[in-house]
């Protein structure tokens, strides 16, 4: 009778001997691949949410995400140790309004979608993310392509596959404006076609399109130009013009929330910004020429404001001319009264309009005006990871958040411009610029 138990039991160990065997082996190799860590350490790092240093920091970054950061922690066993020495440890920053396949003689001359093709100019988006990257910035909004069709969905789509290196990446691809106004080819020989670079969109229904047009082809936000450009701008009253309804701006947003995109405007003032406002854009650019009223509505609303301060100020003698020098006074004017009435203000610059990867100057432009080094920072990190929706993800140095960590020469807070001089970048746990 035992013997006849037993036949039956060895058959089953048998049988079931692979299946252990693989079972064991699987989880031997799942621990054999687990994410290494990796810990940083620094003199110290400004923790942006009390505005106050920490010592003697200590991140333990597993994978891409933190998972314990503090003054003096314990380093885990067998981890790789990064430290940096005598430097200020930041959140990765965040610019909440580039063109990375925009360059700065684009803005002169023809204009770039006669000039250059999009491969060509899709290659200059490739290295103006690694320099945007390397200068800290480990999140970027785009704000449309700027003729450059969906190139910029590739660059994102390339960064986010590691195919090349870049920040996070959020475009908005093809922006929306009316026939004569802003992101018109304006100037050239009406004989010949030449695509406008932006989705020309006359009617409610052209809008419409536009909007899914933009999120078929992968856009994360839609774009608008609730103003014209600046030669519409009125020399003495600084009155833009108005391109889009404050019904037109509801039907955008609406039509855009059903796929769950926001929309940002762009809106130098007037009425058109405050059309942009009323009508539920999640964030306003530019502003520089906003009344109390738009400041006011700005505040009840709850809409960002991205002022991009330094992309007005006259950078050449051709630039230099009277109306400049108006908008960037009002600029000034508006800036100083937004902190006043504290509206939401985000870090944004209009990188690609002037060399990428320089944009922390603006930093000392807003300091400049009024803005406390602190609050400067956390535009840049937790306001803007707000406006993002992303604040659970980035915009600080916590556990659960990506491993995106700045470190800058200096003290930021005593003196700004230490946001210029960066000497390591990591994003998701991966070192991208480092002097040790």
């Amino acid at each position: 009778m035992k013997q006849n138990l037993i036949a039956p039991r060895l058959l089953l160990l048998l049988l079931l001997f692979p299946l252990l065997f693989h079972a064991a082996r699987a989880q031997e190799i799942a621990r054999g691949a687990a994410p290494r860590r990796t810990v940083v350490r620094a003199a110290r790092m400004l923790d942006v949410r009390s505005g106050a240093f920490v010592n003697n920091p200590v991140v333990v970054v597993e994978g891409d995400k933190i998972v314990s950061v503090g003054s003096n922690l314990a380093v885990p066993a067998g981890a790789r140790v990064i430290d940096l020495g005598d430097v200020t440890l930041l959140p990765g920053l965040i610019d909440c309004h580039t063109h990375v396949l925009l360059e700065p003689e684009d803005e002169r001359g023809a204009p770039p979608v006669v000039t250059k093709s999009q491969a060509y100019r899709t290659v200059e988006g490739v290295a103006a993310a690694r320099k945007e990257l390397e200068a800290g910035f480990t999140t970027l909004r785009d704000l449309d392509s700027e003729g450059a069709g969906f190139a910029d969905v590739a660059v994102r789509d390339g960064i986010n596959r590691g195919v090349i290196p870049g920040p996070r990446l959020f475009v908005s691809s093809l922006e929306l404006s009316i026939t004569a106004g802003a992101m018109n080819n304006a100037g050239l020989n009406p004989d010949v076609e030449i695509p406008d670079p932006a989705i020309i969109t006359d009617t409610r229904d052209k809008m419409i399109e536009a909007v899914r047009k933009n999120v078929k082809y992968g856009a994360d936000w839609i774009k608008i130009y609730a103003t014209g450009p600046m030669r519409y701008v009125d020399p003495v009253t600084l009155d833009p013009l108005s391109q889009f309804s404050l019904e037109d701006v509801r039907a955008i947003v609406q039509e855009a929330a059903r796929w769950h995109k926001d929309v940002a405007a762009h809106a130098y003032g007037g009425e058109g910004a405050k059309n942009a406002i009323r009508g539920g854009v999640r964030s306003l650019e530019h502003g520089m020429m906003m009344d109390d009223e738009a400041l006011r509505l700005l505040v009840e609303h709850g809409t960002y404001w991205v002022p991009t301060l330094m992309v007005y100020v006259p950078r050449t003698p051709e630039d230099d001319t009277d109306l400049r020098r108006k908008i960037v006074a009002s600029h000034k004017q508006v800036f100083q009264k937004a902190l006043r009435m504290n509206v939401k203000i985000a870090f944004g610059t209009d990188a690609g309009a002037f060399e990428h990867g320089t944009q922390a100057r603006e930093f000392q432009l807003m300091v400049d005006y009024g803005m406390k080094p602190v609050e400067a920072i956390r535009a840049a990190t937790l306001r803007a990871s707000e406006l993002l929706r992303m604040e659970r993800q980035i915009g600080t140095i916590e556990p659960g958040r990506f491993a995106d960590l700045v470190a800058v020469e200096g003290d930021p807070l005593a003196d700004i411009t230490a946001l210029q001089r960066v000497r390591f970048v990591m994003k998701g746990g991966e070192v991208y610029k480092s002097s040790r």
